[in-house]
């Protein structure tokens, strides 16, 4: 077992590495499916090779230094700020605001209706299956996993060329729906954790808290770093600035019981657009893009290496193996459901790229947020089972789902459109 933290992060990083290499210079995938493939194969071969040499003690090893690392508090409370704020700093503001309604109505109509359709529908496969799991947890599992997993997403946009018009979309959905996710999720297991009653009046408020609270402390933090870029021109400083933005909001966002991630996000869209033209010389400009891209980079294979490496907590008996088989094809009609529908009404005003239907919905990766929220549910009878159903869905979205999207979008969208 690892015996300090720099000993799991040199290992990991080693790990990262590796993987990353092997993938560059046999298989050339797309370098976080690449990492993730390598990763779970290694971890199935050393639990194969357990089975068959149980005295070497492979298999306890590897769980040891997988339980040796909490994936939710990594993510959640670690990496997710920093990938975040990476990804929204390259996001074009005028392209949001341009489909802002659409980008709107997925992240919180299409994410409710997804999480409504995958608990209601697990909930008849965890009966059929005679596991009876209760329907308010079911949409507890429909929380976790319906949000697109903006790091997955983001990650599959370098590699795929659509339509800037549809990329605005997929990107906005996918850095937006995840922070309203959290907060669906914080407030459904609270209705199942909770012992006293839990009113409409305390999850209204609980929602604005988390998600208006979110949007404002972002504004106020980018705001107050804006000043203070704008203000001085040496780029160390003004990378350091932007680091520390990142931690305190989390932070500060953690004990004012704010959405983090939605403030995060906000701060990254103000920074990466406004701060960057209006309070930054060309050359901090660069040094800044440059940084941010290889910080970006690092934390997306590492998770990545994760992701794959958690299948060891992952139940192999045929009940949770059967709900994994049966989530991928929920999961996949709800995201349909999610996405078609507020674009079915949008559509009586507007247009839409051909194709963005099917595009959007196979396109929309789940990633490390379900699974970090997966593994943070409180110990229980149904954890098992709803662990092993999420990790099905995420590693079937990033493997298949994201092997496959190009060649989707080529099929629908033989030439460049715009909508």
């Amino acid at each position: 077992m690892m015996s300090t933290v720099f000993d799991v992060i040199a290992l990991l990083l080693g790990l990262a590495a590796l993987f990353g290499y092997v993938n560059l210079r046999w298989f050339r995938l797309p370098p976080s499916i690449g990492v993730v493939i390598i990763a779970l194969a290694a971890s199935l071969a050393v639990l194969g090779l357990d089975a068959i040499m149980p005295a070497w003690g492979l298999g306890a090893a590897l769980r040891a230094l997988v339980a040796g690392i909490d994936f939710t508090e990594t993510l959640m409370h670690g990496m997710l700020s920093f990938l975040l704020f990476a990804g929204a700093l390259h996001v074009d503001l005028g392209d949001l605001k341009e489909r802002r309604y659409a980008i709107a109505a997925m992240a919180t109509i299409g994410l409710l209706l997804s999480t409504l359709l995958v608990g209601l529908g697990m909930w008849g496969v965890f009966a059929l299956l005679g596991l009876g799991v209760p329907v308010l947890m079911c949409l507890v599992f429909g929380a976790l996993i319906s949000p697109t997993d903006p790091i997955a997403v983001l990650g599959i946009l370098k590699s795929v060329t659509v339509p800037r018009t549809l990329e605005a979309k997929i990107a906005g959905e996918s850095l937006f729906n995840d922070g309203v996710a959290v907060v669906v999720f914080t407030i459904l297991l609270a209705l199942v954790t909770t012992a006293g009653p839990i009113g409409a009046s305390d999850v209204a408020i609980l929602f604005l808290e988390e998600a208006v609270g979110g949007v404002v402390l972002g504004l106020a933090a980018g705001g107050l770093a804006f000043l203070a870029l704008r203000s001085i021109d040496e780029y160390t400083v003004e990378v350091m600035i932007t680091l520390a933005l990142v931690s305190v909001t989390y932070a500060v966002a953690g004990a004012l019981h704010t959405s983090g991630p939605i403030a995060v996000v906000v701060a990254g869209l103000l920074i990466g657009n406004h701060g960057t033209r209006l309070a930054m010389s060309e050359t901090t400009r660069g040094h800044l893009t440059r940084f941010w891209t290889l910080l970006d980079e690092i934390l997306n294979a590492v998770l990545f290496l994760l992701i794959g490496l958690e299948v060891v907590a992952v139940s192999f008996s045929t009940a949770p193996a059967l709900a994994a088989l049966l989530a991928i094809p929920v999961a996949l009609g709800a995201r349909l459901a999610g996405v078609a529908l507020p674009l079915a009404v949008l559509r009586l005003k507007r247009s839409f790229t051909p194709g963005a239907v099917p595009i959007l919905t196979w396109g929309g990766l789940r990633g490390g947020i379900s699974v970090a929220l997966a593994l943070s549910l409180p110990e229980g009878p149904w954890k098992e089972v709803l662990l092993s159903a999420c990790y099905g869905v995420v590693v079937f979205s990033i493997i298949v789902q994201g092997l496959t999207i190009e060649r989707l979008v080529k099929r629908l969208l033989p030439a460049p459109t715009n909508d």
